[in-house]
This record gives structure tokens, C-alpha cells and sequence, in this order.
């Protein structure tokens, strides 16, 4: 996952290089988000996730996409064919994140919350790797985006030689095009599914503009920019601890309570931060990395919501078309912000995305009801028929 912020966390560099203006630069990451918008959907309309073997989705995916964005790396020298291949990056991680999901799903019943909070974890991680890469790597930026493809490759031969399927694994199924609206009449899945929608107009905006208002903040501030870098890895890097102990907890005292306690502290942060803008560069740091870890805390248990109240055969196609219409959120998102810390400055602009946890916090805290509950007799109802 490191692909996702490879050309991201350089864009910078890029930009004075190609004499890109802050509209254009921004499209580095939103044609990415694009692209895994326009992945899922057609993976979900196939039913690819459930009609063909789990590894080899992801272990092709991901190598599609370290070629795509090696290419971009060696051979990119304008904003056109560079958007161009993000978006196909995208499209490529398709196959890379919510397979991944159904097979960590595949090797347990219990303790789904805690597996799929290390799975969303490892996901975060790699997904800041690139800042700490930026950070301590090359002085070109071609070195260090070109890195990720190589670990891609890596996690191809890793998938490869050792990942295989787990013992609660269904078979393959057939194509079923009537999976993706029978996943949204299912009440707790369709709760679970506006939780997370909430959750997306957050994260990645809050992931692609951060490093950015850090970056700003010290030069504000006055301080040395050295390590901006390091503390976006930091920040990005802080939600791998808060999807694993959100997990290990919301296997105990449920996930709908968990996904609502990371959203209101997250929107908290949302608010709260813009008040650290230019000054103490640890205070910014501390309330940015609080944000960090609990902006992605919630983000397992959405998932591990459609695995156990959606139906078991397609549950493939159900997280994948949540993860589709949850991306395509983002890119309002991220594109809103640059306009927005324009008009408001960063004091402001991060304040808009409280709406999204706000919102996702009413859905998971109706999830907990009683007929919610009753989705989840029906379906399992309906697969002993």
C-alpha cells in the first residue's frame, strides 16, 4: 500500500519540478482515489472478489500496480501521463485492499475485529512508509517513488509463496449482479455501510493534507522543516496502533460502540487542530498524531460489520462495493480543501470534515439496536435456506 502516497509524499518535488500549480498537484492523489473507485466498482459488478481465487486477485493487482507506478517513476515527465498512471494505480489496488479483507475474514470467526484491525493496520502503515522513505531516502524523488514499486514486489513474491486461503473459506461463487442492492437491504449492513461513509469524507482527506498543514505550520512558525517528513510518517503511521487495539476491544464490547468512540474523538481533532497551526511544533504534533490514531481506528470494524452481517457467500462483493462508494467520498474531500484553507486558512479548514464522524457516529450507534440485530437473524436465516 505503499503505492498509494509514493508520488504523494513527493509531490512537492514534483510540483517545482514540473511547475505544477496546487490544483494539478492535488491530482496526484485524487486520480488514485479515482482509479480505486472505478476498480471496485467494476471488481463489484463482476463479483471478482467471489468467482475467482482471493490470492490471485491480489497477488496480480498488486503487481499491475508496482509496474504502473514504476513507469511513472522512470519515465513521467508531465502532469498528464502522471495522472494517468496513478488513476491506473488505483484501479490495480482494487484488487490489492478489500480482497485482502475477505481473506483475513477467511481465517477466523472469532477475533475478526482484532485480525482485521492488524490487516487495516499493516494497510496504514504502508500507506505512511513513503513520508519515512521522503524523509530518509534519496534526494530525488524518482528513488524514492520508484521504491514502492519494489516493495509491492516484494509483498507479490510474499503472497505468492506463503498466503493461502483460510479453513472457514467458501467456494468460489456465481456471478450474481443482484449482490450489490441485496447489500444495502440488509439493515446492519446497510448502518454499517453510512458509518463508514462518515469515516471516509474524514480519513483521507486528513491523511493527503496533513503532512501539507505540517509542512506549512513550521514554516509559519519559524521553525526548521526538517522534520516534517518524519512527523507526517508519525501522524499517518499512528492509526496501525489504533486499528489494532480498536480491534482487540471492539471484539469485547462490540463495534459499533468502538467505531463511535474513534469517530467523536477524530472529530474532535478536526476541529481542535487547526487551534496548533503555527505554533508549538510538538503541541501540533501530539493533537495531529492523537487524530492519526483514531481517524483509522474504526475503519476494521466497518468491514468486519458487513462480514458478519452480510451474507458469507458474496461478502467479497459487499466490501467492495462499500469500499467504492467510501472512496468516491473522498475525493469531494480532498479536492474541497485546497479552495476552502484558501478562503479560511488552516485554523479552519480541517473543521469541515467533523461532519463526516458526526454523521457516521448516528449510524453506528443505531447499529446497535435491536433490528439491527434482526438483519443479522435474517441473513443468516437465509444462507441455512
Amino acid at each position: 500500500m505503499g503505492l498509494w502516497f509514493g508520488v504523494s509524499a513527493v509531490a512537492p518535488q514534483i510540483a517545482a519540478e514540473w511547475h505544477l500549480d496546487p490544483a494539478t498537484t492535488a491530482w496526484l492523489t485524487l486520480a488514485v482515489q479515482l482509479g480505486f473507485v472505478a476498480g471496485t466498482l467494476l471488481s463489484a459488478l463482476l463479483n471478482l472478489p467471489d468467482i475467482v481465487s482471493t490470492r490471485y486477485v491480489l497477488a496480480v493487482s498488486a503487481l499491475c500496480a508496482a509496474i504502473a507506478n514504476a513507469v511513472l517513476a522512470l519515465f513521467a515527465h508531465s502532469a498528464g501521463p502522471a495522472i494517468a498512471l496513478r488513476f491506473a494505480t488505483g484501479v490495480f489496488l482494487a484488487g490489492v485492499y478489500p480482497p485482502g479483507m475477505k481473506l483475513i475474514a477467511t481465517w477466523y470467526r472469532q477475533g475478526r475485529g482484532l485480525a482485521l484491525g492488524a490487516l487495516v493496520g499493516a494497510l496504514t502503515l504502508g500507506k505512511a512508509s513513503p513520508y519515512l522513505v521522503n524523509a530518509f531516502g534519496s534526494s530525488r524523488w524518482r528513488v524514492n517513488a520508484g521504491f514502492a514499486s519494489a516493495m509491492a514486489i516484494v509483498a507479490v513474491v510474499l503472497v505468492v509463496a506463503f498466503v493461502r486461503e483460510g479453513p472457514y473459506a467458501l467456494p468460489n461463487q456465481p456471478f450474481d449482479v443482484t449482490q450489490i442492492a441485496k447489500a444495502f437491504r440488509n439493515r446492519g449492513v446497510r448502518l454499517a455501510n453510512f458509518g463508514y461513509f462518515g469515516h471516509m469524507w474524514e480519513l483521507y482527506a486528513m491523511w493527503t493534507w496533513t503532512p501539507v498543514m505540517i509542512r506549512a505550520s513550521l514554516a509559519a512558525s519559524g521553525d526548521p522543516p526538517l522534520f516534517a517528513e518524519a512527523a507526517s510518517f508519525v501522524v499517518i503511521g499512528a492509526g496501525a496502533i489504533g486499528c489494532v487495539v480498536a480491534g482487540r476491544v471492539a471484539d469485547r464490547i462490540g463495534r459499533p460502540v468502538v467505531a463511535s468512540a474513534a469517530m467523536i474523538v477524530s472529530g474532535a481533532c478536526c476541529i481542535a487542530i487547526g487551534f496548533f497551526y503555527g505554533h508549538s511544533p510538538i503541541a501540533l504534533l501530539i493533537i495531529a498524531a492523537i487524530w492519526g490514531a483514531t481517524v483509522v481506528a474504526d475503519s476494521a470494524q466497518f468491514s468486519a460489520c458487513v462480514t458478519e452481517l452480510g451474507d458469507p457467500r458474496y461478502v467479497g462483493t459487499a466490501l467492495t462495493i462499500q469500499t467504492c462508494i467510501g472512496f468516491l467520498i473522498t475525493t469531494v474531500s480532498i479536492r474541497m480543501m485546497p479552495p476552502l484553507v484558501a478562503r479560511v486558512g488552516w485554523q479552519h479548514a480541517f473543521a469541515a470534515l467533523a461532519i463526516g464522524p458526526f454523521l457516521g457516529t448516528i449510524a453506528m450507534m443505531r447499529l446497535r439496536s435491536p433490528a439491527a440485530a434482526q438483519g443479522k437473524l435474517e441473513t443468516q436465516n437465509a444462507n441455512a435456506e
